[in-house]
């Protein structure tokens, strides 16, 4: 299996989650093992970031990649994309702290990143595969993670609202399955958590527009849910986006159970810190090519519909 990046350059603006400004961003290709990197462009030029463990800043409304000086707020939507749709080298340019929250799920930047058309490259992928199982829990939530031949998540929730209550959902996670079952998929809080956070200063980018909003009976927003398990698979895109921060793409089978970006930080951490007995380098082999494919650098899924 060969790597793969963007064909050409996108664009697009949008407001920020917590400023509640315009932020402008841009999807540009990048070389063979470059991964995903971020340039944030400050007063002196452009500081770089590279997702890692260790870099997560902030995780109470989003996450934030910060290195003390610069910093790039509500990644997670924009690196479910990214992997959800298998894309390994990928470099993003942001102007402003934070990235555009869209419709606060990751139908946007699948559409993007269709849009710019994928092209696979000429070495071969690499991954960070699980090579022995692992549970990290803390107060009753937990993650679990077992070796398996690419990225399946077994997901529940559990939420004191007679809309959300429990729920599980399963999947293995290809671009198909990503990009029709999760992306989609929206943000979603409570009305009196919403009016705290705006009364507070925070949030003010948040709305209708981008969040499914719940008071104590049911859905605020006047159009409903796009699946009647919305929740369980918003949280389901956001531990994808969230484990990208790994760097390299994590394979395995992994047990999840009332985490957030918090709690997958810190299984992150865990996991990174004890690398030895959990991860294993893994470079896949390429394809066999059919007689009629293209050569190294074909363009593939260039401008399809959104699914």
């Amino acid at each position: 299996m060969l790597q793969t990046t963007i064909r050409e350059t996108v664009r697009c603006t949008g407001v920020g989650l917590h400023s509640g400004k315009q932020v402008a961003m841009a999807l540009c290709p990048a070389a063979e093992d470059t991964g995903i990197i971020f340039a944030i462009r400050n007063g002196s030029g452009n500081a770089f970031l590279t997702p890692n463990p260790s870099l997560v800043v902030e995780t109470g409304l989003a996450t934030t990649l910060g290195n003390g000086t610069d910093s790039v707020a509500t990644v997670e939507h924009l690196l479910a994309a990214i992997r959800g749709m298998g894309i390994d080298n990928i470099k993003i340019e942001v102007e402003g702290s934070e990235l555009p929250i869209m419709d606060g799920s990751a139908a946007s930047f699948v559409y993007l990143l269709k849009q710019a058309g994928l092209r696979r490259q000429s070495r071969p992928k690499t991954v960070l595969a699980i090579k022995k199982p692992v549970s990290f829990e803390q107060d009753g939530k937990f993650i679990k993670a077992f070796p398996h031949d690419g990225f399946f998540v077994d997901y529940t929730i559990d939420f004191a609202h007679p809309l959300i209550g429990r729920q599980t959902m399963s999947m293995e996670i290809t671009p198909e399955d990503f990009s029709g079952k999760l992306a989609k998929a929206r943000t979603f809080g409570f009305l009196k958590e919403v009016e705290y956070l705006h009364a507070n200063g925070l949030a003010l980018g948040g709305s209708l527009d981008n969040a499914v909003v719940l008071d104590e009976y049911g859905v605020v927003n006047s159009e409903g849910l796009r699946f009647e398990d919305e929740f369980i698979r918003h949280k389901m895109l956001d531990f994808v986006g969230d484990m990208a921060i790994l760097g390299l793409p994590l394979q395995g089978r992994f047990e999840v159970f009332a985490s957030g970006h918090a709690l997958n930080n810190q299984f992150l951490r865990h996991v990174e810190a004890n690398a030895e007995l959990y991860l294993e380098k893994v470079t896949l082999q390429p394809e066999k090519a059919p007689e009629k494919e293209a050569e190294k650098g074909e363009v593939f899924g260039a401008t399809p519909a959104m699914a």
